[in-house]
């Protein structure tokens, strides 16, 4: 065989076996979609200590699903967007938000009022910016502004390779400086260039499957374009309820020492607890709700053992009852007994399903004697969130979706990589990914080194041909 067609039949060999082998490849490293996860950011500790200390003599709010965690961390929740593994572009945005306010006035307007809510992280270039929504009152002027997905500050990823990220990706304590824009949208509480406090993040990352076409019927309207008003039995409903932030703290912190379990099908929304299975009667014409609820949990620590269980609620000109069986240490169990009372006159119904949305909620006597007189009655508990489902093609909102539980190990920064010490990493590829690439360097070697070897048999092969040739003409001369 001569050279070329060696060389020919070799490209030919390589060409089909990574014909087949790489669409795989290409699709594995394609861009995947990110769902699930968390952001844990406490944007300026200084800042807080200064809104709840001595001067602003303030306080801080948590909305839609965000949570505290740690000393002083706010932790977003449900990342959604995109991440592609071989360029290492990253984009995620998540929920909740919390709200900033002090310096209030006899009128009762607070001369403070701040609201940072949906942080996005957008990396690029190993660049990496983060981006929130900011409602602010101006501290010199009072002039409120809101702005949408504010550049607020620069995130330092220090050299770290972001390609080749697994599931869970993961960010830890990554250096945040503030921008011009966010400074601007700090109401000027801080130039830019001042130091924020780090950002970590964990992400869920997935191949993209396409979305099944849906096969929920669609609700039809009344007449002049309203849903009929429901009365009677519901499918499903489910009540979210956090109890109250601080209470959770205090249950997790130094002094209590404990925990919290949830059973009977309860589950843990991060800043809130959701009891399920709701079974009763709603009707719409009259605004009233009669509903109980699966589900239990169970705080206990140093000197604390509290069981909430058979949660019920019930709606009716406008006002909410949340109650639920109380079991507190050795006393033995109080059935029924009213909690908390909530403001229910922005319940609605939409098509099939029928919500409320962050009531507020304050402490009834009943449930100042439960908490052994921890909190009086009236204080301000967590709010309340309803979700009735009319019929069985309504779904209920998901819980805040805060990704896997479990990161994998980060890899050591050199020095280079996090000039501030921070521990900055995404994790390596799983060891599906580097199997396959381990395959694909393997079998390409197989190809080249026959390649190599064909082509070698051919020159052998031209090279004794022509010597012979040397030879003859020698003998004949």
């Amino acid at each position: 065989m001569s050279a070329r067609p060696a060389r020919a039949f070799a490209v030919a060999l390589l060409a089909a076996l990574l014909g087949a082998l790489l669409p795989a490849s290409t699709a594995h490293a394609a861009g995947r979609t990110v769902q699930g996860g968390r952001l844990d950011w406490g944007i300026k500790s200084s800042f807080q200590s200064y809104v709840t200390g001595p001067v602003a003599k303030g306080s801080f709010q948590l909305k839609a699903g965000a949570a505290t965690v740690g000393g002083s961390l706010f932790r977003f929740h449900s990342a959604n967007g995109s991440y592609a593994p071989d360029t290492g572009e990253f984009s995620a945005s998540f929920s909740g938000g919390v709200s900033f306010q002090g310096h209030r006035k006899p009128d009762g307007v607070n001369e403070l009022d701040m609201t940072v809510s949906r942080p996005t992280v957008k990396i690029s270039g190993g660049r990496g910016t983060l981006y929130v929504d900011v409602s602010s009152k101006a501290k010199d002027t009072g002039a409120v502004s809101s702005e949408s997905q504010v550049p607020f500050a620069t995130l330092g990823l220090g050299g770290i390779e972001m390609r080749g990220a697994g599931s869970p990706f993961v960010l830890t304590n990554v250096p945040a400086t503030l921008t011009e824009q966010g400074a601007k949208a700090f109401a000027g509480y801080y130039a830019a260039g001042a130091q924020l406090d780090p950002v970590s993040l964990s992400a869920d990352v997935k191949d993209p499957v396409a979305a099944p076409p849906s096969t929920a019927p669609a609700t039809t309207p009344a007449p002049g374009g309203q849903t009929p008003q429901a009365e009677g039995a519901f499918a499903d409903a489910a009540v979210d309820w956090g109890v109250r932030r601080t209470f959770r703290e205090y249950v997790t912190g130094s002094v209590g020492q404990g925990k919290w379990t949830l059973a009977e099908g309860a589950q843990d929304g991060g800043a809130l607890f959701r009891f399920p299975q709701g079974k009763g009667t709603y009707d719409g014409r009259k605004g009233t709700l009669d509903a109980a609820f699966a589900g239990t949990v169970r705080f206990t620590g140093a000197h604390l053992d509290l069981t909430l269980a058979k949660v019920t609620v019930k709606v009716e000109n406008g006002r909410g009852v949340l109650t639920a069986d109380v079991t507190n240490g050795s006393e033995g169990t109080k059935s029924a007994v009213p909690l908390v009372a909530f403001d229910a006159k922005a319940l609605k119904t939409e098509g099939t399903l029928v919500t409320l949305t962050e009531a507020p909620a304050t402490l009834t006597e009943g449930g100042a004697q439960a908490f052994n007189s921890m909190y009086k009655a009236g204080t301000e508990m967590d709010p309340v969130s309803l979700a009735v489902a009319l019929d069985g093609a309504a779904r209920l909102p998901a819980l805040p979706n805060l990704g896997s539980t479990a990161s994998p190990a980060p890899a050591p920064a050199s020095p280079a990589a996090s000039p501030s010490g921070a521990a900055v990493a995404a994790p390596a590829a799983s060891a599906g990914e580097s199997s396959n690439v381990g395959l694909y360097v393997a079998l390409g070697a197989a190809v080249l080194l026959a390649a190599g070897g064909v082509g070698f048999v051919a020159l052998r092969k031209r090279r004794t041909a022509t010597a012979a040739g040397s030879d003859s003409g020698a003998s004949g001369s």
